[in-house]
């Protein structure tokens, strides 16, 4: 069972971090005698998992090509394994295998088709946007300019081109204003980003944005060590808004298929009814629409350049 080498390496990293945080007390094993390093011994997990020492030991040195889902099964329930954990697991298997189109390098990337760009114009009182799995964002409406305005200002955004969720949180400092919860939101991009990269390991521009990421930010590349993965669920995330103030919104995420070449997903950020943060958001929305009004808003990231919104 041989594994792609892109992989290779998060997988050992992954597994011998997660082994390393369990105790024989959370397994229901003897605590007697002393330890060398902290966490559960190789051969404790396997014959928790019901293998033997050398399969467990091999799977854990990265080679999880050809693993069935039963065994991967096992050794998920041994390490106890989040949801968000397992299917990076699993994520991480697929992408090994060589027929598999997860372990291909993606393709140019598409565009947004036309009717999404409708939906997401339709929203007026809601930021609505497309990412894709490097949380550029690709497509967006005015709400979402103006709510992300710092973002949109943001040198990282006129480098690039296009907004970037990772490279606005950990490399423009302006951020750390802007993010009432920058360590938490910090947490949550770089696990969302983990468990992206485990599915397209060998995608040349995640590994670029990825490697300066950790060159450029210590905070980035600290969190990245740590391994943590979250597969996109919703939350809350406050915000300090240059124009409208404090903002406590309520955020979905919403997988979008509209190409086999690269993953996309639809995030909705609104407020409670009835509440301040409404009102606030209501405001920026008549913002929005007024500078919409002024001035031709952009269909996609493509040519935003240092405009702001």
């Amino acid at each position: 069972m041989e594994s792609s080498p892109d992989n290779r390496d998060d997988i050992r990293d992954f597994l011998a971090r997660r082994r390393a945080q369990l105790t024989p007390e959370q397994v229901g094993l003897p605590t007697g005698g002393r330890r060398r390093v902290p966490g559960l011994r190789r051969e404790e997990v396997a014959v928790l998992a019901g293998v033997s020492t050398e399969w467990y030991t091999r799977l854990e040195k990265g080679h999880i090509s050809g693993v069935s889902e039963d065994v991967l099964d096992a050794v998920a329930r041994t390490l106890q394994l989040s949801d968000d954990e397992r299917t990076y697991l699993f994520d991480l298997a697929k992408a090994a295998q060589p027929s598999s189109p997860a372990s291909r390098r993606r393709r140019k990337a598409v565009d947004v088709p036309p009717r999404v760009q409708w939906l997401l114009d339709s929203m007026t009182l809601s930021a609505a946007f497309v990412t894709n799995g490097r949380r550029d964002i690709v497509a967006s409406n005015a709400l979402t300019r103006a709510l992300f305005a710092p973002m949109y200002a943001s040198p990282t955004t006129a480098e690039h081109g296009r907004p970037n969720y990772t490279r606005y949180h950990f490399l423009d400092p302006s951020s750390r204003d802007f993010y009432v919860d920058w360590e938490k939101a910090a947490k949550t991009t770089v696990a969302v980003l983990r468990a992206e990269a485990g599915r397209y390991p060998n995608d040349k521009a995640m590994r670029e944005l990825i490697g300066e990421l950790s060159t450029l930010s210590l905070e980035f590349r600290t969190l990245w060590a740590a391994h943590h993965v979250r597969v996109h669920h919703g939350g809350v995330k406050r915000f300090q808004h240059p124009d409208a103030g404090p903002l406590e919104l309520t955020y979905q995420p919403l997988d979008l298929p509209i190409s086999l070449q690269e993953a996309h997903s639809l995030t909705i950020y609104t407020a409670e009814p009835g509440t301040p943060d409404e009102d606030r958001l209501k405001l920026l929305a008549s913002l929005a629409a007024t500078r919409s009004q002024e001035t031709a808003a952009p269909t996609s990231e493509k040519d935003l350049g240092t405009r702001a919104p």
